[in-house]
């Protein structure tokens, strides 16, 4: 009898000491959608109880434009690793996983994007995490830098055709941000695609 009180009273005390586990990565909750209109980075580098940076998760899409010619509709989202963002040419140190939907709303006749008509287009990929890149949202917007952090990412991307198979059509930098890229624009400006335009896109970061 005296050892199966003494298994219950083992089984109790470890039940506890589970519950109480303080080296778990806490959860934080999801961020909504900015609303405001303030560029600097307001959401700081979330870690572990062990100090180690967390990985950052995002979701968007909108449909970008503001260029004399052109308009790129985009969706998807992944995660990355701030800390590894880096300019460096073709790093493939960098961790990120993204991807998603991609087509050319209407024709795009400059930029890296330059002979994507209307229609065209199937899906996009990451090819690096970039730590910053100067963008603009219109060809007369003066030229801003936005940094890679834990409410924007910045990427180089490659975007692919249904006819180009496997092979990539157009590489480009893009922007997803969760506060207002440009605030002389009206709206809030959260989607930018290299010469294409910025977006007032759907975003979403945890």
């Amino acid at each position: 009898m005296k050892q199966h009180v003494a298994r219950a009273l083992i089984v109790a005390i470890s039940l506890v000491a589970a519950c109480s586990d303080y080296s778990k990565t806490p959860s934080y909750p999801s961020p909504t959608t900015t609303t405001g209109r303030d560029t600097t980075t307001t959401t700081g580098p979330q870690y572990s109880r062990q100090g180690t940076p967390r990985r950052v998760g995002f979701g968007f899409n909108g449909t970008a434009s503001g260029f004399p010619t052109g308009a790129v509709f985009l969706t998807g989202g992944g995660s990355y690793d701030p800390a590894t963002a880096s300019n460096v040419v073709d790093d493939e140190t960098t961790d990120v996983k993204s991807g998603g939907g991609f087509r050319c709303a209407d024709g795009v006749e400059q930029g890296p994007l330059s002979t994507c008509a209307k229609d065209e287009g199937v899906q996009w990929d990451t090819a690096q995490l970039l730590e910053s890149a100067p963008f603009k949202c219109t060809a007369a917007d003066p030229l801003k830098n936005a940094v890679t952090g834990a409410d924007r990412v910045v990427l180089k991307a490659d975007f692919y055709r249904a006819g180009d198979g496997i092979e990539e059509s157009f590489t480009a930098q893009m922007i997803v941000s969760e506060t207002d890229l440009a605030p002389n624009i009206p709206g809030n400006q959260t989607l930018w695609v290299q010469g294409v335009g910025c977006a007032e896109a759907t975003v979403n970061f945890n």
